[in-house]
């Protein structure tokens, strides 16, 4: 019950005048109990917490399948949203920020879509999604113009909402950076497709360039999670004194996994990824880092600073 995820659902839930289950410590077994016994149907989380319980063996006791969770915070991998739909929990990815006070998309499916074999639904449930009734978005290039909906071009973010921000307190500066010509900037480098779908690439920030070409460390990341071994993981660039920087993959094997997957077997992972072409073959990993927890700032994101600081 703090941060962003406490300024929108609690205001939402007491308006609709539906009752509200708060788990205090998010415990996989607490949070199971809780579900089955107040007959939860909607919540809403970090991926951290949906990877949790997926990964508990009390899971495979709870019958999920009317529950319905909104992912926020971080992207929403497709391995982990697969895992999920598996235990029959209906899971769609969500954007928003502390500027946007705080959502502005939802990855609904819209009716045509209902038809659709499950692998392609997937692909749309973990996007981005479609902006909320009165939010306009688009992408703009780094001069301001806008760019194509075409689901190839790429630029940042931008939105237009009636409950943005205004700006920050006391930062002036800041608050015009955050509104150059009377769009809200949000940093994030993205494509919207012809359905009008938004899909973040990336922060812009956390893009890897290497020799002059980019590569979305998200888009790492949610390959590398469709790995049957891969619990959590985490793409960063490393320097490279030819390349400048090169991409690593930092992993969370699950425990069943431990010592039987190597880097060579997660590096032809990402190689058949690219042989599909799916990613640039430049963008598989050079180096895979198994580790037994990935750190995480203290809402649940993963930390790249920390990330970088260790493996510079």
């Amino acid at each position: 019950m703090f941060h962003v995820h406490a300024w929108g659902l609690p205001y939402v839930a007491t308006m609709l005048g539906v009752k509200q289950v708060y788990p205090g410590k998010y415990e996989p077994p607490v949070l199971l109990k809780l579900i089955q016994t107040e007959k939860v149907t909607f919540s809403h989380c970090v991926p951290t917490i949906i990877q949790m319980l997926v990964a508990s063996p009390a899971v495979k006791n709870v019958d999920l399948s009317k529950w319905k969770v909104v992912i926020g915070g971080a992207r929403l991998p497709k391995g982990l949203a697969q895992e999920a739909m598996k235990f029959g929990i209906q899971i769609y990815a969500g954007f928003g920020m502390s500027e946007t006070c705080p959502i502005v998309s939802v990855s609904n499916l819209k009716p045509e879509m209902l038809n659709w074999e499950k692998e392609k639904q997937i692909d749309k449930l973990i996007m981005t999604g479609l902006p909320l009734p009165l939010v306009y978005a688009k992408i703009v290039d780094p001069e301001g113009k806008d760019l194509p909906h075409d689901g190839e071009a790429t630029g940042e973010l931008v939105f237009r909402a009636p409950w943005l921000t205004a700006g920050y307190f006391n930062e002036p500066e800041r608050s015009k950076e955050l509104w150059i010509d009377g769009w809200l900037h949000t940093g994030d480098d993205a494509y919207i497709d012809k359905e009008g779908y938004i899909q973040i690439i990336d922060r812009i920030k956390d893009v890897i360039k290497t020799g002059g070409e980019w590569i979305s460390s998200l888009e790492l990341e949610n390959l590398a999670s469709q790995h049957e071994a891969v619990l959590e993981t985490a793409a960063i660039g490393i320097p490279d004194p030819k390349w400048g920087e090169r991409p690593a993959l930092v992993i969370v094997l699950r425990p069943d996994f431990k010592g039987k997957v190597t880097a060579e077997d997660m590096k032809k992972h990402m190689a058949d990824a690219a042989a599909k072409g799916k990613i640039p073959k430049y963008g598989v990993p050079d180096k895979y880092f198994f580790v037994d927890e990935i750190p995480k700032t203290s809402v649940g994101k993963i930390s790249k600073i920390q990330l970088r600081k260790a493996y510079l």
